[in-house]
Order: C-alpha cells, then sequence, then structure tokens
C-alpha cells in the first residue's frame, strides 16, 4: 500500500506531503522576469517533468524545458516574479536543474510578499536566502516562515536556467466565509492525497486540481486488476467538514473507466496528518458516506440524496470498482 510519506524516502517530507503553490495546472502564474530569451518563464511552473529533446533548437538557440536567460556581460542578475496558485504558508522548495548542465543558474534566493497586485512599491521579505545550485539536480530547501504568501521573487546569480521551481506549502483557508459551501477535496482548499493501493498511470494529484481533466494522463488510473479486490484512495480533507454533494468525473476515460464507486469518511481531526500508515488500515473500516454507485464513460456523476446522514469528517477513502480511471473527485460540503 503505497502511502505519500513512504514514497521517494530520499525526498525531504515536506515535498512529499505539501502542494505544490507554485503549480501552473493549479493556477500559478508567471508574471513577469528580467530576461526570457532561451525558455520563458511560464515553462518553469508546469507540472509535468522537465525532458530534453536532442537536436531541437529555435530561433534563440537550443530548445530548453525550463526558464533560461541569456548571458549576462554587464554584471546584475535575473530575477523573475511568480504569483501562487493559492495564498498560504510555504514550507520548502524544490530549484530543480535537471537536464541544464553547461548553462544552470550556480546560485538562488527567493523572496516573497502577499499583496493583490505587484507593483514598483512592493516590499518584498526573504524566505530563502542565497543557496548554491548545481547541474542537472533537484536542490531541495526547507523555509522557515510562518506566514501566508500570494508572490514569490526567484533571484539567480548571475543568469542561467532553472527546469522547475516547486513551492511546497499549504493553502490559507482563512478566506473562506463560515457556512460557505466549498470542494472540500480540493487541492488549492488543502486537500491531499495520504495514500492509493495504485497509480499506475496518470498523474494521481490531479484528481484534486481545478477544471476538468484534459485528457486520459491528466487524473488518476490503475493498472487493470488481475486479483480479486478493488482499488482506492485515502484523501485528508483541507478542513473539517459536513460533505453533502459529491462529483466523480470519469472525463476522458471511456474503455477504461471503473465500473462502480464508492466512498467511506471518518472523523480523525485527534489523530493529526502523521499517521497515514495507521489511517489507511483504519480506514477499511469507516462508516460509509456513499453506498456502491454505477459510474459511465468521459461523464460527471453527481451523488446527493445517494449520501448517507452528513456528519462532520476529516478524512475520506474513495473506492473504485475493481479499477480504472477517475479525472477529478469533488466533495463539496461546508466546514464544520
Amino acid at each position: 500500500m503505497p502511502t505519500i510519506e513512504s514514497l521517494n524516502p530520499d525526498v525531504p517530507l515536506f515535498a512529499r506531503t505539501g502542494i505544490n503553490l507554485a503549480s501552473a495546472g493549479l493556477g500559478a502564474r508567471a508574471l513577469a522576469a528580467t530576461n526570457e530569451f532561451f525558455a520563458p518563464l511560464e515553462r518553469m511552473l508546469e507540472d509535468s517533468e522537465p525532458v530534453f529533446i536532442a537536436g531541437k533548437f529555435d530561433e534563440h538557440g537550443k530548445w530548453m524545458d525550463g526558464w533560461e536567460t541569456q548571458r549576462r556581460r554587464g554584471g546584475g542578475h535575473d530575477h523573475a516574479v511568480i504569483q501562487l496558485a493559492a495564498p498560504g504558508r510555504i514550507l520548502g522548495f524544490d530549484v530543480d536543474t535537471r537536464f541544464f548542465t553547461g548553462n544552470y543558474a550556480p546560485a538562488c534566493k527567493i523572496e516573497a510578499t502577499s499583496t493583490r497586485e505587484v507593483t514598483d512599491e512592493t516590499r518584498w521579505a526573504e524566505i530563502l536566502p542565497n543557496r548554491p545550485l548545481g547541474p542537472d539536480a533537484h536542490h531541495f530547501f526547507r523555509c522557515e516562515s510562518f506566514e501566508s504568501w500570494t508572490h514569490l521573487r526567484l533571484h539567480i546569480y548571475p543568469d542561467g536556467g532553472v527546469a522547475r521551481l516547486r513551492v511546497f506549502g499549504v493553502p490559507e483557508l482563512d478566506r473562506i466565509q463560515d457556512g460557505k459551501e466549498i470542494d472540500l477535496a480540493a487541492s488549492l482548499n488543502g486537500g491531499r492525497i495520504l495514500a492509493m493501493s495504485d497509480a499506475h498511470y496518470g498523474d494521481f494529484r490531479r484528481l484534486l486540481a481545478p477544471g476538468r481533466g484534459i485528457d486520459m494522463g491528466d487524473g488518476w488510473e490503475t493498472r487493470r486488476r488481475r486479483e480479486p479486490g478493488h482499488d482506492w484512495m485515502v484523501l485528508a480533507l483541507g478542513a473539517r467538514g459536513i460533505i453533502e454533494r459529491i462529483e466523480v468525473d470519469t472525463a476522458h476515460f471511456k474503455g477504461n473507466y471503473p465500473d462502480r464507486c464508492s466512498l467511506q469518511a471518518a472523523d480523525m481531526q485527534s489523530f493529526g496528518d502523521g499517521l497515514t500508515d495507521a489511517l489507511v488500515t483504519d480506514s477499511m473500516f469507516w462508516e460509509t458516506l456513499l453506498p456502491e454507485q454505477k459510474l459511465s464513460a468521459d461523464a460527471i456523476h453527481e451523488f446527493r440524496e445517494e449520501l448517507a446522514d452528513p456528519k462532520p469528517v476529516t478524512h475520506v477513502r474513495f473506492n473504485i470498482h475493481p479499477d480504472g480511471g477517475v479525472s477529478r473527485l469533488r466533495l463539496f460540503g461546508r466546514p464544520a
């Protein structure tokens, strides 16, 4: 049973459990850069892993999958401004220079601000001091700031390229009004995937992303099950709340959608977030929130009347029978 905490043990825990607030797929935006001669800033925020395509060139030179500035000849350094997908507290960073070998940025620094709009008068706070970078590698840095931020300014010294910037954190929920219906499972509201039976295809993190999937790779898909049982996923809600409406979207899944789905739920607020192994075992015995329901290909399925008597919960177990692919899961309700 793969849990997020056990996957990739060489990667810091903040990068395995935090939400990437710099994800373009979640709504992060590239606002400005001092230079984008070789590769545009927006490429640095892509959710896909960086790639290297030998022999691919454009009018500026070698095509690179990331942000790359031209060689500086007059002193100074380059920087870029991005807007996070949601205001939030930052746990740590991955400044990824993969495939940048003789053209990587040798050092970086990160500043942050909390504002509606970045202007020339915006005041910035340093949240990551100057740190060295190397070629073709991940660089994980913990963030010691406990404040909530909306925008970042990445400085690179003096120039060069960064393949991806990941900003792992927790979205800020203070903006949600009491009693307002929200998607309690949405990544932008703090929903997180803790464990799953299998995630052979696609990107399972996109299950909680905004919008509908763009193709079969934009969602959670398991391998073909050749043994008894069914596949499942355990999620932590962004806030303790009462689930009143569920949407299961099988967009683009036609010959491989699940036959049925069901949900279980529990109020685990006293156990915290870290006991994922214990939660997985316990989740098999959680109360049923949604009994088994038939699913169909490439469609949004809404369930309201089918739900059991609502009560406050913090975690859910999403079961698909027996296997297959789901593009998006929405758990609409009100924070308790």
